[in-house]
């Protein structure tokens, strides 16, 4: 079976720039509109207990881990933006690939930004969080999060399931496959 022809280079490259345009741009107008109209610490009910949102300024990764190690996040993060953007511009031929790191990409730029330019200072910035799910415990502590994490979340789970099945970085499935060169762009 014949997939789709894989993407130019310029496709592919213009298509995650766009989609992580878009993410950055979702989380940080969000973030503003919790900065404006939240008031830090005071829960206001979204959906009932189920959704609500909760302004907080995270030093640490999820959940608070590493308070003290803010500065190795912010160098985690554009390691990871970097290997993202050289991954695109080396590899990517794949629809689903573009998609995916594009979202992902968009979501570690988000928090990256916070990082770098929200107090208390460069590099040592805390991620502004709002989204509270009092639902979705970790240990002791309710998951609260913005809308960079979702899409980081989201990317790193479907960069898992892509790996698994085999889509390769062109779009064609791994040797594991009967038919090495079906893809799964179709």
């Amino acid at each position: 079976m014949k997939g789709r022809t894989p993407l130019p280079a310029s496709a592919a490259g213009i298509t995650i720039a766009i989609l992580a345009g878009v993410v950055l741009a979702a989380d940080q107008l969000s973030k503003q509109y919790a900065l404006g109209a939240l008031t830090v610490g005071e829960p206001v009910q979204v959906l009932g207990e189920g959704l609500q949102w909760l302004l907080v300024f995270n030093p640490g990764a999820a959940f608070s881990m590493g308070e003290g190690v803010t500065w190795i996040f912010t160098i985690a993060l554009a390691l990871v933006a970097g290997a993202i953007v050289f991954i695109a511009i080396t590899r990517v031929r794949s629809r689903l690939w573009a998609v995916v790191l594009g979202l992902l990409l968009g979501g570690v730029l988000g928090n990256l930004a916070d990082r770098l330019f929200r107090d208390p200072g460069f590099a040592v910035g805390h991620v502004v969080d709002f989204i509270l799910t009092p639902w979705m415990w970790f240990w002791t502590t309710p998951a609260i999060y913005n809308v960079a994490d979702i899409f980081i979340v989201g990317g790193m789970i479907s960069v898992a399931l892509l790996v698994l099945i085999g889509v390769e970085f062109d779009g064609t499935r791994g040797t594991s496959t009967a038919d090495a060169g079906e893809t799964a762009d179709e």
